[in-house]
């Protein structure tokens, strides 16, 4: 027979492995079945919205991203370092690890398949990674990287945790996709009157209307020089209209389809959110028992 401190206790236990065993078996079914059952697109004929692609991770044009532990370049990182707090004496002593700085990327990168390029916005994603360093040090930044030694057995008093996607690894990638093609905003009366106002600041690019050399811009010249001005937006538009579109993975607006990268292929996903779904399903039904169980005993 359990006091009543003891059913509460164990009533409270049961109670969240319950909670925490369904969420799990809900979220692991949800993002199974979606991941399996949404196709693989590639960037250049991918639709606009909620999209899955796979490629490879590459840096754009500007300065590198670079985990600012190990100084690797990537394409995004991710760092903790936790320092070893202690309290107490003797057999009373007691040890907890607290967090004094953390971060991640938020910097932009490419997706590459064989058909063109994304760009990825990584905020607000699950990022999934397969490259994760671990050391220990007695500085609050690592004076050396996790093959530079560190302390012995992990008996320093920081702790610098790093993981990274690295440049040219496989990424999978589901999340929402758009593409952005430079268009027309502005009617092509107003970028005609902008063309003529930079022609008026500049003298010689007017003076080439001046037909008959007197210094001035008769009715007829201005009607020239508004007709080349015409001509000169419609081609503007037409090498606008020819440049490739610029394409977006990031969040979404919907926030209940998740956002995920992956240096794991799809399979491996797919089997890890199986494994949650099973694991969240034996878990809600111990958990169901034991209340059961607990309810009958008192």
């Amino acid at each position: 027979m359990l006091d009543p401190g003891e059913f509460w206790l164990l009533a409270t236990l049961l109670g969240a492995t319950l909670c925490l065993s369904l969420f799990g078996f809900i979220r692991g079914a949800t993002r199974k079945r979606l991941i399996a059952d949404t196709p693989t697109s590639r960037v250049r004929s991918a639709a606009q919205g909620y999209v899955e692609l796979m490629g490879q991770a590459r840096l754009m044009e500007g300065a590198p991203i670079i985990a600012p532990l190990t100084g690797t370049h990537c394409a995004w990182y991710s760092y903790r370092i936790d320092r070893r707090d202690r309290s107490g004496s003797g057999r009373q002593s007691r040890q907890r690890w607290t967090c004094v700085d953390q971060g991640t990327s938020t910097d932009l990168f490419y997706l590459e398949d064989e058909t063109g390029q994304c760009v990825v916005d990584p905020e607000g994603a699950q990022v999934v990674h397969v490259h994760q360093d671990r050391w220990h040090g007695d500085s609050r930044r690592p004076l050396v990287g996790p093959k530079g030694g560190g302390t012995f057995l992990g008996a320093g008093r920081y702790r610098y945790i790093e993981s990274r996607l690295h440049l040219e690894d496989d990424l999978y990638a589901i999340g929402y996709f758009r593409s952005h093609v430079t268009g027309d905003e502005t009617t092509l009366s107003t970028e005609v009157a902008r063309i003529l106002r930079e022609w008026k600041k500049d003298p010689a690019a007017l003076a080439r209307f001046d037909a008959n050399k007197d210094g001035e811009i008769c009715l007829e010249e201005w009607e020239a020089a508004r007709q080349a001005a015409t001509d000169t937006a419609l081609m503007q538009r037409a090498e606008r209209a020819m440049a490739p579109a610029t394409h977006l993975l990031s969040r979404g607006p919907d926030r209940r389809r998740p956002y995920i990268l992956s240096a794991l292929p799809e399979d491996h996903l797919v089997t890890r959110y199986r494994w949650m779904t099973r694991l969240g399903g034996l878990g809600f039904l111990l958990s169901i028992g034991g209340l059961a169980w607990l309810l009958l005993t008192t």
